[in-house]
C-alpha cells in the first residue's frame, strides 16, 4: 500500500496524508524534478509556479508526483532532500505519523529554520 494519499485540508486546500502508520525514519516519496533554468525562471516566477518551485542550486525545481504539495509547518512531521544527482526530491518522516495525520515539511528546508515565508502560515 502506498504510505500517502492527497486530499483536501482545511487550511491550504490539498495536501498529503499517510494512507497509513509511518514510522521515524521511513524514506515516504522520491519525486523527480524538472530543473527549470534561472534564465527560464525569470520569465516564469510570476506564474502560479512561483508557489510549487523548490531551489535547486541557482536554478529552480518543479517536484512531480506529490512532491510540490506537501504543505508547510514550522513543526514539520517530514524532511525534504535535494538529490541533484537522482534528480529528485527524497521525503522522510522525521517522527512517527499515524494514519490519517497530514504530511508537513519545512518550506526553508531546515526544519527548524523559522524564517519567515511568502505568505501567512497557518500552525
Amino acid at each position: 500500500m502506498r504510505p500517502i494519499i492527497m486530499k483536501n485540508t482545511e487550511k491550504y486546500g490539498r495536501g498529503i496524508f499517510a494512507n497509513r502508520n509511518i514510522k521515524k525514519g521511513e524514506f515516504i516519496e522520491e519525486a523527480p524534478v524538472i530543473v527549470i533554468p534561472i534564465s527560464e525562471w525569470k520569465r516564469m516566477k510570476k506564474t502560479i509556479l512561483s508557489n510549487y518551485v523548490f531551489r535547486w542550486g541557482e536554478d529552480k525545481a518543479l517536484a512531480l508526483g506529490y512532491g510540490s504539495l506537501y504543505n508547510h509547518s514550522y513543526t514539520p512531521n517530514t524532511r525534504y532532500l535535494t538529490n541533484i544527482e537522482n534528480q529528485s526530491i527524497d521525503y522522510y518522516a522525521r517522527e512517527e505519523i499515524q494514519v490519517g495525520e497530514e504530511i508537513t515539511v519545512n518550506y526553508n528546508g531546515d526544519p527548524k529554520d523559522q524564517s519567515l515565508l511568502w505568505f501567512e502560515v497557518i500552525e
